[in-house]
């Protein structure tokens, strides 16, 4: 008995030197799984995966976000922001005539075979980049506004830098495989958030399903029909846009934005193994995103006054707000329990500078803040004179 003792107590010794102390837990996707870990929320086949509510930025989901990897013509999202910036600069116009130059029509790839000497409106141009994903109309318009493709390219990192885009580096303006050209599932959640937010107007290209333009050379006029490579335009009810890409290097990516009851959102896939997954994978995202979204906006000025200026040519500078506000809820609070609270001092001292922050407007949820928004003045108020202020004292001393 003694002996049986001694055995069952050496395998059990055997059993806890070989066995792990605990579960053991693996991480996918940023989530863990395994006994007592959270379960991912969502399955994506695609490597790398972010998704995001455009108006705020909070990023829902995201599956290996950091990692570089090369975008195809996802890049062209940097190409549109700068063709927009240029645009509300005013340093191009939509009806500007760009020239195409042999280099530009020399593109592979995906193009609208723009021919050496052929010109096309601004306007088209977009058209064509949003819709056909053409890498001739890129580099055209890259020359048109730069001068060269080289010049416009260090204008696509520096945007990325100011972005915030540290997983970025552009080689060229289109997205063909290049060494070193390359960016993360987050960066390219932060272009698109820039692009759709700054301007809106981008869907209206990026929803095009089909168009023909006209090519005008010295062989004449011919159309050419140009047809969106965003299935999810016609496949999936709450499309806005964005872009797709897809090349040898980079498999098949998709930058898919869309909005359901007042919420945008922007899901990124890369790497995904065909055409189909990419964009399943971008439904699957969106799907969950809006189930899970609810978000909360304030752009009232209640409780927002003017305020007292001590000792300046005006008695009063006007309050008004910075921006709108907007939190985004994922955990199913309720957001009607949302307190604004307003706070603005009894006086400020002249001079006030345009955008001088006045005071605040702050926001609780359940007692705890969940941001704030800065009370900003319009207007300068100058200190005032001795002579202002004798005329001032004067005034209202004499009837």
């Amino acid at each position: 008995m003694k002996r049986i003792s001694a055995l069952i107590l050496g395998l059990v010794l055997l059993a806890a030197a070989i066995l792990p102390p605990g579960p053991v837990y693996a991480e996918e996707g940023g989530t863990q799984t395994g006994s007592g870990a959270e379960e991912s929320p969502v399955e994506i086949s695609a490597p790398s995966a972010v998704l995001m509510e455009a108006s705020t930025g909070k990023i829902i989901y995201e599956k290996d976000p950091d990692t570089p990897r090369p975008p195809a013509s996802v890049t062209k999202i940097m190409t549109m922001l700068l063709i927009f910036d240029a645009l509300e600069e005013g340093k191009i116009h939509p009806e500007d005539e760009v020239t195409v130059s042999e280099y530009a029509a020399s593109m592979g790839g995906s193009q609208v075979y723009l021919e050496p000497g052929e010109t096309q409106t601004v306007d088209t141009m977009l058209k064509c980049i949003a819709v056909a994903s053409a890498n001739d109309a890129c580099v055209a318009m890259a020359e048109h506004i730069c001068g060269n493709e080289e010049e416009f390219v260090s204008q696509m990192n520096r945007r990325a830098k100011d972005l915030g885009m540290t997983n970025t580096h552009f080689v060229n303006c289109n997205g063909l495989d290049a060494d070193g050209h390359e960016t993360s599932a987050e960066d390219i959640a932060r272009m698109s958030r820039e692009l759709i937010v700054k301007y809106p107007r981008i869907h209206e290209y990026s929803m095009i399903w089909m168009e023909n333009i006209v090519h005008r050379t010295s062989k004449g006029e011919s159309e050419f029909g140009l047809s969106n490579t965003n299935k999810l335009v016609r496949q999936y009810e709450y499309t806005t846009g964005l872009k797709t890409g897809s090349t040898g290097d980079a498999g098949f990516c998709v930058s898919a934005t869309a909005e359901k009851d007042g919420i945008e959102l922007i899901a990124v896939i890369m790497a995904a193994e065909n055409s189909k997954d990419r964009f399943a994978d971008a439904v699957r995202l969106l799907n969950y995103g809006f189930a899970k979204c609810q978000l909360y906006t304030d752009s009232s000025t209640d409780g927002v006054g003017p305020v007292p200026v001590e000792q300046g040519v005006e008695e009063t500078v006007m309050a008004e707000r910075s921006g709108d506000f907007a939190y985004l809820d994922t955990e199913g609070a309720s957001l009607s329990l949302i307190e604004r609270r307003v706070e603005i001092p009894d006086a400020v001292r002249a001079p006030v500078k345009k955008g001088d922050i006045l005071g605040q407007i702050i926001y609780t949820l359940d007692g705890k803040e969940i941001g704030r928004t800065d009370l900003i003045a319009p207007a300068g108020v100058d200190k005032a004179s001795y002579m202002d202020c004798l005329e001032s004292a004067a005034q209202r001393i004499l009837p």
